[in-house]
């Protein structure tokens, strides 16, 4: 089987690249970074922090998601002129602030690799919607919403604490809902928490803002069963479900021939080259790929892949700040980090519910799945969200064999991976 589909543009899109970058596409990928730089690191941030992770630790994890993250937009941009973002699940973000403690960098930087090594192995053997037919996808996503509630429900304990230090946060975020808006909610959030921050909690002498560029650190890997059960799995599943096939259907909404095999050999190729940098894997992008691929991004669709560009430029960029961003995290005050990593996970705690349980397919071992993976609860070494999915799974099978609703939107998207 051919690495990745062959149909590729790259010199035409080079030579078309002034015409596809413009002040709407700019704009877009801007924005679209600006998501992807604000909140969702914060989780990172936290991750590394409870694993107690050295800055230079955390800077090479930055920088592998986001350089990584970056040149996989350049890479299918270009190659394919098609507005697809690559970026890191920020689920799987949420994932590892539960499990990093447990294993530590190296079981880590293991479970990353061999997730990146099973991805490839889905793209060259095509059995990617195999495991999206095992695993059924209702089951995936309230898995992710129990493991998420925790981020969401951090947040009122935080405000009834300290309503003085949250309130202002959050009360920007709920603002920026109301009014005509050019910048996503959560970045007004976060820019409210940093100026608040600086007026009001500012750093001790010595402790201020490290300005320094970053290079990544490479991590020798250890490989246990345990890591690849409570880290490499839950992963693979977050990164294929919850991104990158919803990305393919955001890509086959507006209009394009998503090229499904690429995708899932270039997510599974940077996760490989990221993964010894501390890096948790790489995907496509779905909200930022919409927002690249709407027409307001550009008007020509052979020409939004521009807005992709931009962001992956930007992406690249943060990157190399990496140890810069962790010194600006340091300065805010734990409950701030705590509130934006909430505010960060609303959103996608709502889409998780929605795609679990509206539908009425599998609704018991989408429950189930839920529950098991809210409690935290270990077992034999092994995290929540595995088991989870043999809960959740186990009782479809014994419950729920057959969909209650007949579902075509999904089997639209089995078609399109087949």
């Amino acid at each position: 089987m051919r690495l990745w589909e062959t149909d590729t543009h790259f010199r035409e899109s080079v030579r078309h690249l002034p015409q596809a970058i413009r002040l709407s596409t700019v704009s877009a990928g801007l924005v679209t970074a600006v998501m992807g730089i604000t909140g969702p690191v914060v989780l990172v941030f936290q991750a590394a922090k409870l694993a107690e992770y050295t800055p230079d630790q955390i800077g090479s994890w930055i920088f592998a998601i986001f350089a990584g993250g970056g040149l996989m937009s350049l890479l299918l941009a270009l190659m394919y002129r098609q507005p697809a973002t690559g970026a890191y699940s920020m689920a799987g973000s949420a994932l590892l602030v539960q499990v990093l403690p447990q294993f530590g960098l190296h079981l880590a930087v293991g479970a990353y690799i061999m997730g990146a090594v099973l991805i490839l192995a889905l793209a060259l053997t095509g059995w990617f919607n195999k495991l999206m037919t095992f695993l059924p996808p209702e089951i995936v996503m309230a898995m992710l919403a129990g493991v998420l509630f925790h981020f969401g429900a951090a947040l009122f304990p935080e405000l009834v604490g300290n309503p003085v230090v949250v309130g202002p946060t959050l009360l920007a975020f709920f603002v920026s809902h109301k009014v005509k808006r050019f910048v996503p909610p959560l970045t007004v959030a976060v820019v409210v928490a940093i100026v608040q921050t600086l007026l009001f909690y500012p750093p001790a002498a010595g402790e201020g803002i490290q300005w320094a560029l970053t290079l990544p650190h490479f991590y020798t890997p250890q490989f246990t069963l345990d890591a690849f059960l409570s880290i490499t799995l839950p992963l693979v599943l977050l990164a294929l479900s919850s991104q990158n096939a919803t990305g393919i259907g955001v890509l086959w909404a507006l209009g394009y021939r998503p090229r499904i095999t690429a995708i899932t050999f270039f997510t599974g190729l940077f996760s490989l080259i990221t993964a010894p940098m501390a890096g948790h894997g790489v995907n496509l992008a779905t909200p930022m790929t919409a927002i690249c691929g709407d027409e307001h991004s550009h008007p020509d669709p052979q020409l939004r892949y521009g807005a992709a560009v931009v962001n992956g430029l930007l992406f690249i960029t943060f990157g190399v700040l990496g140890i810069t961003v962790a010194s600006v995290m340091e300065t805010l005050p734990t409950s701030l980090i705590v509130t934006i990593a909430a505010l960060a996970m609303i959103p996608v705690i709502l889409t998780t519910l929605q795609q679990g349980f509206a539908s009425g397919r599998r609704p018991l071992g989408a429950v189930f799945a839920l529950v098991i993976a809210a409690s935290n609860v270990t077992l034999f070494g092994v995290g929540a969200a595995f088991w989870s999915l043999v809960g959740g799974t186990l009782v479809t099978l014994l419950l729920d064999p057959k969909p209650a609703v007949d579902d075509e939107a999904q089997q639209a998207m089995e078609s399109a991976t087949e």
